[in-house]
């Protein structure tokens, strides 16, 4: 059976996301860049233009997003909504970090559920001549999060995973490698997709007023234990972690998140002192490009590495 032809695919982006598009491009001969002029009046408001607008009728268009502050969704968003009404054929957003995603539930009355706010925003995005618009987002923080979006769009959800299964196989420890989970949550998002690694499972117990984290199930002795979340804030979590596998005798820990957040420069507690690796450091902190800010200032600065999501928007984006 023939395989059907891979379509040529016209991607705009926001200005944080502009080396992401541009590898993204460098991966697939099928994805064209296109650009738009963000600029902004003397208020402060936008005041947007999308260039060669004429040209991309009837065309596969798709934008890739950062959200990365509120200051700058307002600006993506008027773009994203008017893509689709230029006569396009079909329309993808992708936005790598779905960054409401932890936000998702209330546990008391007054509390707002952001998460359900964003999606109902992301749902109202105009329908194509080709149909509803699609909308790529990865590791999304909690899965039931797919019912948040109306049916004006289809929720597409993948996975840096592979990144990091491919990254695993190039160590020279690769046969001696245990998965930990931070705690349940991360355990049940993640555990089918590396369930050939023995794992570890921590979990935090009270202990007065503290919180300890505590190895659950599983036995990190003599082990590289990689530690496995969809993200990372402020990262006191992963240090207790690393803390505590240390202590049960792993031989080295790593991280692995697929959205390094951090907020306020958190990341740079786990930078190495003077370039060296200690017993309290991790080995590697392997992270993808879906937090662009994060990428820039992280860069050259050890144990930090960037598996880069480009290769799967491409192929993402012939779905």
């Amino acid at each position: 059976m023939e395989k059907p032809k891979k379509k040529q695919v016209l991607l705009f982006y926001c200005v944080e996301a502009e080396e992401l598009a541009r590898k993204i491009a460098a991966h697939s001969d099928h994805v064209q860049l296109q650009t738009i002029n963000w600029r902004s009046f003397d208020d402060g408001f936008p005041n947007l233009f999308i260039n060669n607008a004429q040209d991309i009728r009837g065309q596969h268009v798709s934008f890739l997003a950062s959200f990365s502050s509120p200051a700058v969704i307002f600006e993506q968003l008027s773009v994203i909504f008017a893509l689709p009404r230029l006569f396009v054929a079909s329309f993808t957003l992708v936005l790598p970090f779905f960054p409401t995603g932890s936000f998702e539930r209330m546990e008391e009355e007054g509390d707002v559920a952001t998460a359900f706010t964003m999606a109902r925003i992301l749902s109202n995005i105009p329908i194509s001549r080709g149909g509803p618009t699609s909308v790529v987002v990865y590791d999304i923080h909690a899965l039931q999060e797919r019912f948040y979006f109306g049916d004006n769009v289809m929720p597409c959800f993948e996975t840096g995973i592979s990144l990091l299964k491919r990254r695993l196989q190039q160590l020279p420890d690769a046969d001696n490698i245990v998965i930990a989970f931070p705690d349940d949550g991360a355990w049940k998002r993640f555990h089918r997709q590396l369930d050939h690694f023995p794992m570890v499972v921590c979990a935090k117990v009270r202990e007065g007023d503290k919180r300890i984290v505590r190895v659950k199930e599983g036995n990190p002795s003599g082990c590289h234990v990689v530690i496995v979340d969809d993200l990372v804030q402020s990262g006191g979590t992963l240090i207790e972690c690393q803390k505590v596998l240390a202590v049960q005798g792993a031989t080295k820990v790593s991280a692995y998140v697929t959205h390094a957040v951090f907020p306020k420069n958190a990341w740079e507690k786990f930078v190495h002192k003077n370039g060296e690796n200690t017993n309290e450091a991790f080995s590697y902190f392997w992270i993808t490009d879906s937090c662009s800010p994060t990428v820039k200032s992280i860069k050259n600065k050890a144990p930090f590495e960037v598996l880069s999501l480009a290769g799967s928007i491409a192929d993402a984006l012939q779905i």
